[in-house]
C-alpha cells in the first residue's frame, strides 16, 4: 500500500516539527524559510487500540501495527505557481502525494518568524490554495489546447475529457477547488488522470499553542480554521507540534505523566495519524493469533481476494474463502468459539467487500 499524505504549508508554520513528531525521522528544522528542500518521507505506525484488545483475547507471540507514509514538503510562498520561492518543483512534489495535510500556524511567538509578518491562518490557507488553484488552472488550459483538437474528430475519450475540463475550468477561475466539484464515476477516472493539486482530499492541521492542547477550541485561531474547513467539506484538527515532538521522544511512563499534566487523554498525533489514514480512504483488517497478531491496510472497497493478496500474492491467486468475524463481536463475546456459537463467524467468498475491523483467516490453495 504505497499511498502517502503530503504535509504542506507556508514556511515556518511547523511542518517539519510535526513531521519529526509523527515519524521520529529527524527532518531538519531551522528558523528560516526553505529549511526543507527535498521532501522527507517517513513511515508511521497507525495507533489502534483494537490491536491491544485482540492480543488480550487471542494472544500471539508479537503484535504488528499497520503503517503508511507521510511526506514533508518544502514551504510554499505566494507566487510559487510563477516560480517564486522554490517554485514549481515543490508543486510537483505535492502532485505526487495522494492527500494533503495542510498545516497552518495558530500560535503566537515573537521568536519564530513568519513570511507574512503576522499570524493569520485563514490568509495563509488562502495563499496556499490560491497557488495550487493557479497551478491547476495553468495545467487545465494547457491540456485543453491538446484535447480540443482531438475532440473535433470522432475521439470519444477526448470528447469526454473535454467535457470534464470545461467543467473544471470555471470553478478554478472563480477560486474554487476541483475536490468541490461533483463528478460521476467515469468523470472521476478522468480527473484522477489529470493529477490536479486541488483534486486531492485535504486535512487542515492547526499548529496550536501548548496551553491549548487539552482543548483546541480555546485557541483564538482554531475556530476560524475549523469553520473554513467545514465550508469546503474538509476536517480540521488542532495539534501542538513542538510539545508533540517532545512527547514522541518519551518512554511510555513519561509520556503518560506528560499527557496527564496537560490534561490530555492521548497524543494529538494519534488523532492526526488516524485522520490522515481515513483521508487516504484507508481501512484496517486484522489477522490474529499464533506467531503474530497484525493489522493490515486496505483501500476502502477492496474485495476479499485482493485483501488476501496484501498478505501474499499466493493468497489471492489461490483464494477459496475468508473466515471473518467483526472486531466488535470478538470484543463482545471474548473468544472465537463464543463468536462462532453466537452465529457471528462468517464464511465469505470472492465478492465480499472487506470492512474496517474485520478479523480474517484466509483459506487458499495454490
Amino acid at each position: 500500500m504505497s499511498l502517502t499524505a503530503g504535509i504542506v504549508g507556508l514556511p515556518n508554520v511547523g511542518k517539519s516539527t510535526l513531521f519529526n513528531a509523527i515519524t521520529k525521522a529527524g527532518a531538519e528544522m531551522a528558523n528560516y524559510p526553505f529549511a526543507t528542500i527535498d521532501p522527507n518521507v517517513g513511515m508511521v505506525e497507525v495507533p489502534d487500540k483494537r490491536l491491544d484488545r485482540i492480543q488480550e483475547l487471542i494472544p500471539a507471540k508479537k503484535v504488528v501495527p499497520t503503517t503508511f507514509e507521510f511526506t514533508d514538503i518544502a514551504g510554499i510562498v505566494k507566487g510559487a505557481s510563477k516560480g517564486e520561492g522554490l517554485g514549481n518543483k515543490f508543486l510537483e512534489n505535492i502532485r505526487q502525494v495522494d492527500a494533503i495535510v495542510h498545516v497552518v500556524r495558530a500560535f503566537d511567538d515573537d521568536n519564530i518568524t513568519t513570511v507574512t509578518g503576522k499570524v493569520d491562518p485563514i490568509d495563509d490557507i488562502e495563499t496556499i490554495n490560491l497557488e495550487l488553484g493557479i497551478a491547476d488552472l495553468d495545467a487545465v488550459n494547457k491540456r485543453l489546447g491538446k484535447v480540443q483538437r482531438a475532440a473535433k474528430g470522432s475521439d470519444k475519450e477526448a470528447k469526454a475529457e473535454l467535457a470534464v475540463l470545461n467543467k473544471i475550468k470555471p470553478v478554478l477561475e472563480a477560486g474554487g477547488s476541483v475536490r468541490s466539484i461533483a463528478f460521476d464515476e467515469d468523470e472521476q477516472k478522468i480527473v484522477k488522470g489529470l493529477f490536479l493539486l486541488t483534486s486531492k482530499p485535504v486535512l487542515y492541521v492547526a499548529n496550536i499553542a501548548e496551553e491549548d492542547m487539552a482543548d483546541p477550541e480555546h485557541s483564538k485561531y482554531f475556530p476560524a480554521i475549523k469553520e473554513y474547513a467545514e465550508k469546503e467539506g474538509a476536517q480540521a484538527i488542532g495539534v501542538a507540534a513542538a510539545p508533540e515532538e517532545e512527547i514522541a521522544q518519551l518512554d511510555d511512563d513519561e509520556k503518560k505523566e506528560f499527557l496527564e499534566a496537560e490534561g490530555v487523554e492521548e497524543p494529538g498525533l494519534n488523532r492526526l495519524i488516524r485522520a490522515s489514514y481515513k483521508l487516504l480512504g484507508l481501512q484496517t483488517f486484522f489477522t490474529a493469533g499464533g506467531k503474530e497478531t497484525r493489522a493490515w491496510t486496505f483501500k476502502k472497497g477492496t474485495k476479499a481476494p485482493q485483501a488476501a493478496g496484501i498478505i501474499h500474492s499466493d493468497f489471492e491467486r489461490g483464494f477459496i474463502r475468508a473466515e471473518i468475524m467483526a472486531f466488535e463481536d470478538l470484543d463482545k463475546y471474548e473468544t472465537p468459539a463464543a463468536v462462532k456459537d453466537a452465529g457471528k463467524l462468517r464464511l465469505e467468498g470472492k465478492d465480499y467487500v472487506m470492512q474496517d475491523g474485520d478479523i480474517v483467516e484466509f483459506r487458499f490453495n495454490v
